[in-house]
């Protein structure tokens, strides 16, 4: 038996109802419904990898290379 719990605060993406949208999890994905208006959708639960960014970049730090400096007198 699933259950079906409702999401407090939730807006209907449809309909605009408040505290109408129920949740439940079945078969790795995420499903919602309103029981105002009867829209449902579903979402995977199944991570991605992780998509590349500039903060989460491993790049060399240029400041960390090793320089060498000739002093000229």
């Amino acid at each position: 038996m699933t259950i079906k719990r409702f999401i407090a605060g939730a807006i209907c993406p449809k309909c605009g109802a408040m505290d109408r949208l129920k949740a439940w999890q079945e078969a790795r994905l995420q499903h919602r419904e309103c029981v105002e208006c009867g829209f449902t959708d579903a979402m995977s639960l199944d991570m991605p990898e992780e998509l590349p960014t500039r903060v989460n970049k491993t790049e060399a730090d240029p400041r960390d290379e090793i320089q060498v400096v000739k002093l000229i007198q």
